[in-house]
């Protein structure tokens, strides 16, 4: 299948069980991303069929995250202490079984205790199918199954609310879960049959830091519960917001204390000194931005200022997953030609680009307008995904993949939450900014307004619909307007410069030299 992709010969062979396992690991690691944002678009008729509040559902992708969070670093230290196939089979089993009972949940608070269980579980597949990589394959094709991986990452995302809306619309929400059982059962069946490629450690079991696992789930689900309600309850004028910041915050520094002093901790810090990897997870976390903040932000610039519905929404948002796909290969292919830093230079640009392009759109702007602003953003993103893979995890001993695979990960999603909760405070912050300077324009003595309320009452009156205060509505409606498309093109602008600013850390970044695989 690699090779394929990237249009080559093969190069070593590696075993066709252990090919067909890892293929059916890629498309486990697809459900488990994908699920993250399937519920998007489908979270007013779950609220309707639980009889939930519109605050109390947010909480079914809330809760997904925080779970999933807390075990994508975990899973470093699960996959040396069961091996990472056996931690992929035990992940896919309580994905699936999770995602079967989700489908049957009888109230909002079941649901949640249900999604909670299956990001936690699932969590676990992501990691493990990076780490694959570089001890399945070896060096010649490790680049063509970053390319595969690198196409799932960025496009499971990106079509995860256009499918989760067809599928709620075809059937009902309930599908949104089962759709995961029969391709689950399948995987299991696929990755139990395939040998081992790597080595358990079961003496791990009796030296796991239980201190450890509930400072880091305090850490980073109590961080994530605040980065993803801070926005929306007005940051610190909420004790609950604040309380959970001081929460983070110390559990935050006693779990880095713990990894510190620790004989076997849960997370090897210490692998941040390879300086590869280390600014690999800063550029991780800066896509991670990019990534789930463009699949955020540019829906809902169509549903509020273009007023489009969810099938043209989709339509839009698909252009950027088609240019992913069909860039992946050739980023694979000029990374192997002219280096991944290159190419990574390259997508960094190009993404860049993208944002600043979404950034020059005016209210009147159609979405075929965003055609080459999400296009370009997309092949940009897909380039960095493939090329930092190697970069970041390439100069790595394979004995440290499993640790190194999670961190990375988790960078990668931390970024995106990071910068949800920018673009979340950003809407309102700047929205309130450019709202009161445009009203400035609504004044009966500026001539420009004078002029726009001689012909909009022409307008009016021709319809049979003339008065003063229709205008006045109608003016505010225009400002209103304006000052969230102003507010829109800040967010891309802001996004393109951060992806932009990464580039300075290239030059630090040594050559990767990927190890050799040890499963043949």
């Amino acid at each position: 299948m690699t090779d394929a992709v990237l249009g080559q010969a093969p190069a070593a062979a590696v075993p066709r069980r252990l090919l067909i396992g890892w293929v059916a690991m890629v498309v486990g690691m697809f459900l488990a991303i994908l699920d993250i944002q399937i519920v998007a678009s489908s979270l007013s008729d779950i609220q309707a069929g639980l009889a939930a509040s519109p605050d109390e559902i947010s909480w079914i992708q809330t809760a997904y995250l925080i779970a999933e969070v807390i075990m994508i670093p975990l899973s470093g230290y699960l996959a040396r202490m069961w091996g990472s196939r056996r931690l992929f089979v035990i992940s896919a089993i309580g994905f699936t079984a999770a995602s079967f009972a989700c489908a049957f949940a009888w109230s909002l608070q079941s649901l949640i205790v249900l999604r909670v269980l299956q990001g936690f579980i699932g969590g676990g597949m992501i990691p493990c199918v990076f780490s694959s990589i570089y001890m399945i394959f070896p060096k010649e094709r490790q680049a063509s199954a970053n390319v595969v991986v690198g196409m799932i990452v960025t496009c499971a995302p990106a079509i995860g609310p256009t499918l989760g809306g067809f599928i709620t619309d075809t059937f009902s929400w309930h599908w949104l879960f089962l759709i995961n059982v029969v391709p689950g059962l399948i995987i299991i069946m696929l990755v139990s049959a395939m040998p081992d490629f790597d080595q358990a450690d079961p003496s791990l079991i009796r030296q796991i830091d239980l201190r450890g696992l509930v400072l880091m789930a305090l850490f980073l689900g109590g961080l994530e519960f605040v980065l993803d309600e801070g926005p929306r309850d007005d940051w610190f004028d909420e004790p609950v917001i604040t309380f959970w910041t001081c929460v983070c915050s110390l559990s935050g520094v006693l779990f880095l204390w713990r990894c510190l002093t620790y004989h076997q901790p849960l997370i090897d810090l210490r692998i941040f000194a390879n300086r590869n990897f280390f600014l690999g997870c800063l550029v991780a976390a800066v896509m991670g931005m990019g990534l789930f903040g463009g699949v955020y932000v540019t829906p809902l610039y169509l549903a509020r200022v273009q007023h489009f519905n969810a099938l043209q929404i989709g339509t839009v948002m698909s252009i950027g997953g088609i240019a992913m796909f069909l860039t992946a290969p050739l980023a694979g292919r000029l990374a192997a030609a002219f280096g991944a830093r290159v190419v990574l230079a390259g997508g960094i640009l190009l993404a860049a680009c993208g944002f600043f392009g979404a950034s020059l759109l005016s209210s009147e702007a159609a979405g075929d307008q965003l055609f080459w602003p999400l296009a370009i953003r997309g092949m940009g993103l897909v380039s960095m995904i493939i090329t930092l893979n190697t970069i970041a995890l390439g100069t790595l001993q394979l004995q440290q993949m499993s640790n190194a695979s999670g961190l990375y990960n988790l960078s990668r999603n931390m970024g995106g939450a990071m910068g949800l909760a920018a673009i979340n405070t950003l809407l309102d912050r700047r929205f309130d900014l450019h709202l009161a300077r445009l009203s400035d324009w609504i004044n009966p003595v500026r001539p420009e307004f004078q002029e726009f309320a001689r012909q909009a009452g022409l307008y009016l009156d021709s319809a049979g619909l003339g008065s003063d205060q229709r205008v006045l509505a109608l003016a505010q409606q225009l400002v209103s307007r304006e000052a969230l498309m102003m507010t829109f093109n800040d967010i891309q602008l802001l996004m393109g410069a951060a992806i932009g600013v990464s580039l300075l850390l290239l030059p630090l970044m040594s050559p990767p030299r990927q190890a050799v695989s040890s499963a043949h």
